[in-house]
């Protein structure tokens, strides 16, 4: 699960936790329950044939529990007398020596059997819901309905149904089926029904498809699912969506004010669901309208583009303009599915820049880490953000049309495969099971709790439903090498002059996170020569400078030429943000040409330098697997490029080349119109004698994929 206290991390404990749930407390040392999964969970089985499903929901299966659902006040579900059990997953599932699993519910198991937050949880709930309908509505399973069935009862059972936080739900609940509003450690709001939260929002994603799945299947179910959505929306308006069309200052800028719980990423989730409900209830006027603002307030905290961080990407929090992060980042795929719910082409673009531009740098700079912050300083990768990549893909590529996304999805894909900086499978197509991450060394944790196990069946969803696409992530399972965005720190540098290197009292400002946790602080007149390792490419150059809220000069960059300008200050108005300034990267106007090894900024005025972001004009990712080797380049320039490449000989260079949009372009001097199947000629002009060269062509901002084909 991802409650809001994530986004505010302690990044000396951070990679600690995020293998037992991001932003959630240590599971306890006792043993809890003995339950134990079957083992099996070996990776040495054969890989499953590409036309085999690779969807398996036996440890989903195995982590569910009944769990009692007695009407109370203020909380009850659908036929509780008939049936006054319902299912829910464990949150956590640790792994034995022995390769079995033990159930794990959330903080200090007592002497009564109660932990501290709970067994089970709504954010679990949800999903795990999603992942049964899905599954149901795919394959026609019998047994994935009636999960879908008693889980969507038991997540109905944590939402209030009367008083002043009616629509509003409990997170936690107890394997007695008592419900814990207030957990320990303290989690935000508190009580967890108290405010609108991830919780809503991923209710409504969970209530919205199921709507759409029973509604034909089941109506009376689906009736009972369609009043309790519009309870949820009814605390909705209340709350973040009565706000609609006002704005909040973030320091400096306009941020909207309707997100749920001042946030894209959460809103999204409720997207998600919105979008099948409206498309299976399109004359529900009150749905419609909160897709629609939610939406439209997603789309605007779009940022950056092809040169400028954050590179077209969804920033997920209105309180920092400066803070990506992986998990729950299914904003792209929101409004990818609710342009066309919608009609809305605006929607559609937002999720084109995200998926295209960003998504695009992200693979190539190493793949789907939980956060830039604005570095890419939290790179512990977790199924979350691998799935919410994957999704937000093909969402965006069904959308629009752009066809190229599905060649990013593919390594995103090979993931789950051992395309990873372990080398190792995360999935296991034979259990189930997804393992909780894999940290910046390659180390893997092999538990496998509720959050992972759904996001991993979430991807494999996805793949069974594009068997060419499940065909090429099947054939990833190496990535042999990337070439992208890369930090260089401040504090590496010197100073000459009035300056001095500075050590932060907490690396978390806020609203960021300062690299290293060290910046240069400068004076008028100070020089700092960073050293910055070589290149064969020229590269962009993003100062970040932790402005502060007033003017304060500006600070001049160079190599052996001028590339531009920075402001020290001017930040804007604080607003809703939690420290005062703003961390952030800059543009400059020209590249560090290929081969240089300095950085220099002489500061006018007073400056507070954190690092330098360097991104290569053309960057790349290379993989490897049964379907061979293959090299994607991404291009972080406004014009046309032509990257030279080896060509072995005997072999000759393929390549797909796709726009700044994802869409299919004609590579110059090839027959093929663009996109799938186009080639240029081979090395040395096609002659093909001894070791060549040959060009990979990259349309602005875009991408393009290549392979080495034998003559």
């Amino acid at each position: 699960m991802s409650p809001r206290a994530a986004r505010i991390p302690c990044l000396a404990v951070s990679a600690a936790l995020a293998f037992v749930g991001v932003g959630m407390a240590p599971v306890a040392a006792a043993p809890g329950p003995v339950s134990l999964a079957p083992a099996g969970s070996t990776f040495l089985a054969p890989a499953p044939a590409e036309t085999a499903p690779v969807t398996n929901t036996s440890h989903l299966d195995w982590l569910l529990e009944e769990v009692p659902v007695p009407t109370i006040e203020g909380h009850s579900t659908y036929r509780s007398e008939e049936q006054p059990a319902a299912l829910a997953p464990w949150t956590y599932a640790d792994r034995n020596d022995d390769g079995t699993y033990r159930k794990i519910g959330g903080g200090n198991l007592d002497a009564e059997g109660n932990w501290s937050q709970g067994a089970y949880n709504a954010d679990d709930i949800s999903r795990t819901a999603v992942v049964y309908l899905r599954h149901w509505q795919q394959t026609g399973s019998e047994a994935s309905r009636e999960s879908a069935f008693q889980t969507l009862r038991s997540l109905a059972y944590l939402q209030t149904t009367d008083g002043p936080n009616a629509g509003n739900v409990v997170l936690w609940q107890q394997t007695d089926g008592d419900l814990n509003p207030s957990a320990e450690p303290i989690e935000l709001p508190d009580p967890s029904d108290s405010a609108e939260s991830y919780w809503v929002a991923r209710t409504v994603w969970a209530l919205g498809e199921g709507y759409a799945a029973f509604r034909d299947a089941d109506p009376e179910f689906a009736a009972f699912l369609q009043d309790r959505l519009h309870l949820s929306l009814d605390a909705l308006n209340r709350q973040s969506l009565g706000q609609y069309g006002q704005y909040e200052m973030a320091d400096g800028k306009q941020v909207p004010a309707w997100l749920i719980a001042d946030g894209a990423d959460s809103s999204a989730e409720a997207v998600l669901g919105l979008s099948a409900y409206v498309e299976a209830a399109p004359t529900d006027e009150v749905a419609r309208t909160a897709l629609v603002r939610l939406s439209e307030g997603i789309a605007e905290m779009s940022s950056g583009d092809t040169q400028a961080w954050p590179f077209g990407a969804i920033l997920p929090w209105t309180k920092s303009q400066t803070f990506w992060h992986a998990w729950g980042g299914m904003a792209p795929a929101a409004v990818a599915d609710a342009s066309v719910v919608l009609d809305r082409q605006d929607l559609a673009d937002a999720a084109v820049r995200d998926t295209a531009g960003f998504t695009a740098q992200l693979i190539a700079a190493g793949g789907p880490d939980n956060a830039w912050t604005p570095t890419p300083s939290e790179q512990v990768q977790i199924a979350n953000g691998v799935d919410s990549r994957l999704q937000s893909l093909v969402a965006t590529a069904e959308a629009t049309g752009a066809t190229g996304l599905y060649e990013l999805a593919a390594v995103m894909g090979g993931w789950y495969f051992g395309a990873n900086r372990s080398g190792e499978p995360t999935y296991n197509p034979a259990t189930g099971v997804t393992f909780d991450g894999v940290q910046a060394d390659g180390s893997v944790n092999f538990n496998s709790g509720a959050e992972s196990t759904i996001h991993g069946l979430l991807s494999m969803l996805v793949l069974d439903a594009h068997p060419e696409l499940k065909a090429d992530a099947l054939g990833i399972n190496e990535t042999v090498a990337t070439d992208g965005l890369t930090v260089v720190e401040a504090e590496s540098g010197a100073i000459r002059g009035n300056g001095s290197m500075v050590t932060a009292e907490s690396a978390w400002t806020g609203e960021a996170n300062i690299s290293g946790g060290a910046f240069a602080q400068l004076g008028n007149g100070a020089r700092l020569r960073i050293p910055v390792p070589a290149h064969q490419q020229d590269r962009n150059v993003y100062p970040i400078v932790n402005r502060t809220i007033e003017e304060a000069g500006t600070t001049s960059w160079s190599g052996k030429r001028k590339l531009g300008t920075t402001p020290n200050g001017g930040a804007g108005e604080q607003g809703i943000t939690d420290a005062p300034g703003l961390l952030q990267p800059f543009s400059l106007d020209r590249e560090l040409a290929k081969g240089e090894r300095t950085v220099t900024a002489l500061v006018r005025g007073a400056a507070s330098i954190d690092a330098l972001l360097l991104q290569p004009v053309i960057s790349s990712v290379t993989v490897d697997g049964p379907a061979g080797e293959s090299t994607i380049y991404v291009s972080a320039s406004g014009k046309k490029s032509l990257h030279t490449v080896d060509v072995p000989r005997g072999y000759r260079l393929e390549q797909q080349a796709f726009d700044a949009a994802g869409q299919p372009v004609k590579v110059p001097g090839s027959r093929d119109s663009g996109g799938k199947g186009s080639s240029s000629k081979g090395p040395d002009g096609g002659k093909g004698h001894g070791k060549g060269h040959d060009k990979v062509y990259l349309a602005p901002g875009g991408f393009t994929e290549t392979s080495l084909v034998r003559r």
